[in-house]
């Protein structure tokens, strides 16, 4: 007996040393912390990408979140520039959208109701009585299978099936998510569908790139857009396109996303700050700019490419201090800064605006462009 128990505890011992042995990635993320199985039986982990130059990027296959960026500052130092957990029990038990692939629709869809060729639907409500972001079991709660092809490229699949979320038609979506040696993050979703339905994809990553992740307000925004699409109370599109011209909606130019946020303007009451779609001056042409966040702390530059029609600016206006990310940074509001390219909300319910519609034959796809670099 006495044998036994010598053997047992030396068998732990070695389990015990070679997990506290484990190699923690740049941002200091644990792989071991990002492995689960869920209910469904499928598996989630941690994946790293790094490119020629160290920039690491940690992706986990639960939502298809981005958990951390890593990119050198002006100084050389490394910065952790996006909002995150640790672990993968803090991305299932507090309910965020932090680096999340969205779907099937982001955004938001008017009540939850749309009708095409015909067919009334009506999706869950989850967000003033509206849909958002594909519902509560969006993609961003949902397992995907992922398989890593090299160092800098992560492929993500997901197959939603005919009426999840009551949405219509199975849908095949595929997300490649590739690290460039020039330090960028290059996004391209793709998905086929078996029925006519609706398909807008994007990334929800939540930036800052102080690197702290404290508050949004001295970063330098620029935003490609002469008009952007107001909304009401509930944070619904009205229909109007109107001019961002001698407004506080005006970031044509590099301005600091705290100098004009509190303004006594009715949409940013109504948004609570910005959280609003702007109507791109670059057309879908993905080889140009169309918006820009800086750092004046860091010198770090995110610039932003898409071959979408419109990029959703939201400033973490929800954010409220009761969640811990990771290395125990309190999120409080405005911590952030999220980057969605994508059609406009409500375009189900908008004919007039660019169609998110899919039908069989046909392939959605979809591209943002994530690109890093300093300003000294």
């Amino acid at each position: 007996m006495k044998k036994i128990f010598i053997y047992t505890l030396f068998a732990l011992l070695v389990v015990g040393c070679k997990d506290s042995q484990e190699k923690p990635t740049e941002s200091g993320l644990l792989g071991s912390n990002f492995h689960s199985i869920r209910e469904n039986g499928k598996e989630t982990n941690l994946y790293v990408l790094r490119n020629a130059n160290n920039m690491e990027v940690c992706v986990t296959n639960f939502g298809g979140r981005i958990v951390s960026i890593m990119v050198p500052d002006k100084d050389g130092k490394m910065q952790d520039v996006v909002l995150g957990f640790d672990c993968i029990e803090d991305y299932i038990n507090k309910p965020t959208d932090f680096g999340a692939t969205i779907g099937r629709y982001a955004n938001r869809i008017n009540k939850g109701k749309f009708s095409l060729d015909g067919q009334d639907y009506q999706l869950p409500t989850n967000n003033y009585g509206h849909c958002l972001h594909g519902g509560p079991k969006g993609y961003q709660y949902q397992v995907f299978d992922a398989k890593q092809n090299g160092p800098q490229e992560l492929v993500l699949t997901y197959f939603s099936k005919d009426g999840e979320e009551n949405f219509p038609g199975n849908l095949h979506c595929k997300v490649v998510m590739t690290l460039t040696d020039d330090n960028a993050i290059d996004i391209r979703y793709e998905a086929e569908t078996d029925k006519p339905t609706i398909v807008n994809m994007t990334n929800h990553s939540y930036f800052n790139l102080d690197g702290d992740a404290r508050s949004n307000s001295e970063h330098l925004l620029t935003v490609k857009a002469d008009d952007y699409t107001p909304v009401d109370e509930t944070f619904m599109t009205t229909g109007e396109v109107v001019p961002v011209e001698n407004t506080p909606m005006d970031f044509r130019r590099a301005t600091l996303v705290g100098e004009r946020i509190d303004e006594a303007f009715t949409q940013l009451r109504n948004g609570g700050g910005y959280d609003h779609n702007w109507v791109l001056n670059t057309k879908g042409d993905v080889t140009q700019v169309c918006a820009s966040l800086e750092s004046p702390k860091t010198g770090i530059v995110l610039d932003v490419y898409t071959n979408e029609p419109g990029i959703q600016v939201y400033a973490g206006n929800f954010l409220d201090g009761t969640l811990k990310g990771k290395k125990g940074i309190t999120y409080n509001k405005r911590a952030s800064v999220c980057l969605e390219t994508q059609k406009y909300p409500d375009t189900p319910n908008k004919p007039e605006w660019p169609s998110a519609v899919l039908r069989p034959g046909e392939k959605y796809m979809s591209q943002c462009i994530f690109k890093f670099s300093v300003r000294r």
